[in-house]
């Protein structure tokens, strides 16, 4: 388990065809400035057309709010559950209306990211600094984007230059408790057809324990006795640039590449320092052979490679540094998208996806590479009042054979505004390469070659409005899940009969004069329902009800603002024996607008220092402050 844990990596690489349309807002025919978004159904429409829960997060946002990580600003969110192995660095797992981590399809400027070899994308290792806005989408998704996209899709789009945009500067240095150093320096342009970005930056916290176990808890969590402070550090750089012609053709160039060192409770059994370095390059073509036919064209390759080392012990003696395992993956991926236009309102869009995975390690499994091609179909169309959506999917996987996934959705637009949506759909998860093939640790297997592909059953009614300076939205929904993978008492993975979830989220918010508001609410039961020993206990790490509430306030050249979160019990065991108390954080912070283009912010997060756990006897930060000067125009 602790090598599983520690050949984490996050290959970064293009998406089975989740088109990187930069989304903005266009003004409906009331006036009404409506948000677009590109991830629910693969093409440019309005929120309130995507008949899914969905949220976006803003540029905007991201500054008011001061995260200094990925699960500091998703943290809350509808049917989010993050659970983290320690402060800033350590693994982040995100549980998406209550499915495993490994369902949950992530993006990047329409690129995957996870693993091949455990599957979880590394959310902990994205810069902030990197990001423009945020799409998330619950609910399946893998009728269009096939494994993975089981609790829902998440997109990340990084901040690209803008048409007409001349040549922008921005830097920004941030420091903190713990030892925290953050720096970030990029440049940006465009003119009416060429736009360009490009940023690096670097990150560094002395940290704290990741673990707080004792020798007397040593059977479970981090199973070692290891109080060093676990520091982490960072370096990253991110480009894209693009041109589009006058006839409408575009081509477009992404780049990333993230190298991480990142300290953690461990032994000379299982290392106690991970270094990652995750990169991923890729190329977009779209163009309209006709008028009522786009084509888009992505291909790309992306690489993790990852090694564990041991340095030093828990009992303070130092040891030569050396490697204790490798793992790199890569994956080749490209995709065939044509979107028709039938008619007015009504869009038909098919193709193709590809993508092969493959590993290399020290470590010998049974299997390396294998391949997956999918096919898709969809269907979107408005008469009148009323919105439909369909798609479906075939999937031959080299490994498992043959998956089909469907979906279908049906809106109801009313006279004043509110979408009444009910919505089924399939989908499936191909077990990862560690879940099937990682070699027995001492004897003792790590992996269960006989493990079953997952597939689910969703249902869900919603009913949302987005208006300019109001949102509401309410979505209750049901999801069956079939040979959910689970990990028995001796951390050997296991198909689970069936889990059964049920939620209600709730999202509401409004942006009067100076005022800004944003509240979340998420009721769930995710619960084991196999009828065995186990049945009825609650699935590992979810919290059964969350809250959020953001308030800021506008003063001038001054911004003040405050985020209040609290999460009730959950367990990290299937079999319920190992409970986290609930708990709730309060977070300060207030923003300074010197002159033109320059900002001084402050935080203080965790204001009343409670301790509490995501990740059981994994400590999570107390009280902690952060302080940034940021440039950009």
């Amino acid at each position: 388990m602790l090598l599983k844990k520690h050949s984490l990596a996050a290959a970064l690489l293009l998406s089975l065809a989740a088109q990187a349309t930069y989304a903005e807002s266009t003004p409906d025919q009331n006036g009404t400035l409506e948000t677009v978004i590109v991830t629910a159904t693969r093409t440019a429409i309005t929120a309130n057309e995507a008949l899914s829960s969905v949220t976006v997060i803003t540029r905007e946002d991201i500054d008011r709010l001061q995260p200094v990580s990925i699960a500091d600003l998703l943290t809350g969110l509808p049917g989010v559950s993050i659970g983290q192995t320690g402060g800033i660095g350590q693994q982040t797992s995100l549980y998406l209306r209550g499915t495993n981590a490994t369902h949950v399809l992530v993006l990047i400027d329409g690129v995957r990211i996870g693993s091949v070899s455990i599957g979880l994308p590394a959310l902990e290792q994205i810069p902030v600094q990197a990001i423009d806005r945020i799409e998330i989408v619950r609910g399946p998704r893998a009728s269009l984007y096939g494994s993975d996209a089981l609790g829902g899709v998440i997109q990340i789009f990084t901040k690209h230059g803008q048409p007409n945009g001349g040549i922008a500067p921005s830097v920004s240095v941030t420091g903190g408790s713990h030892g925290f150093v953050n720096g970030q320096a990029g440049i940006s342009g465009g003119d009416a057809h060429l736009w360009y970005n490009a940023s690096l930056g670097g990150e560094y916290t002395g940290g704290t324990p990741a673990c707080r176990m004792g020798a007397a808890e040593l059977g479970v969590a981090c199973f070692v006795d290891d109080p060093r402070n676990d520091a982490y550090r960072n370096w990253n750089g991110f480009a894209n640039f693009g041109y589009r012609w006058d006839n409408g053709t575009e081509l477009a160039f992404d780049w990333l590449r993230s190298k991480s060192n990142a300290e953690y409770a461990g032994s000379p059994y299982s290392g106690n320092d991970g270094i990652e370095e995750q990169y991923v390059a890729g190329a977009r073509l779209s163009f309209s052979p006709l008028s009522i036919w786009k084509v888009t064209l992505n291909a790309g390759r992306s690489r993790d490679d990852n090694a564990t080392f041991y340095q030093g012990s828990y009992y303070g003696q130092y040891y030569p540094r050396m490697a204790t395992g490798y793992f790199n993956s890569r994956r080749n991926q490209a995709s065939w998208q044509n979107d028709i236009t039938l008619a007015a309102n009504q869009l038909l869009t098919v193709g193709v996806d590809y993508q092969q995975e493959h590993i290399a390690s020290d470590t010998a499994f049974q299997q390396t590479t294998r391949g997956d091609t999918g096919t898709f179909a969809q269907y979107q169309g408005t008469f009148g009042q009323n919105e439909v959506q369909l798609s479906a999917r075939h999937d031959h996987n080299d490994q498992f054979g043959n998956h089909n996934t469907g979906s279908a959705a049906w809106g109801y637009h009313f006279q004043n505004g509110p979408v009444l949506s009910v919505s089924y759909g399939t989908a499936f998860h191909a077990p990862t390469f560690d879940d099937l093939y990682f070699p027995a640790f001492g004897g003792v297997p790590t992996a269960n070659p006989n493990l079953r592909p997952e597939t689910s059953r969703s249902a869900e009614i919603g009913l949302t409005q987005q208006l300019d300076h109001w949102n509401w939205g309410v979505n209750a929904y049901q999801t069956n899940i079939n040979n959910l993978i689970v990990f028995d008492s001796n951390f050997v993975p296991q198909n689970l009969s069936r889990a059964r979830i049920r939620g209600l989220e709730g999202q509401f918010g409004f942006n009067l004069d100076d005022w800004r508001v944003q509240s979340y609410l998420t009721l769930m039961q995710p619960k084991n329902d196999d009828g065995g020993a186990n049945n009825g206990k609650l699935l590992p790490r979810r919290a059964q009800r969350t809250g959020r509430v953001d308030i800021d306030r506008k003063l001038g050249v001054f911004n003040v603002g405050a985020t209040f979160f609290a999460a009730s019990q959950r367990y990290d065991d299937t079999a319920n024996t190992r409970r986290m108390g609930g708990y709730a954080t309060t977070d300060l912070r207030a923003s300074y607008a010197f002159a033109p283009g320059w900002q001084v912010e402050a935080k203080l997060a965790n204001v009343f220092d409670h301790n509490y756990e995501t990740a059981y006897y994994y400590n999570q930060l107390g009280r902690t402050w952060y302080l940034t000067v940021r440039y950009g125009l």
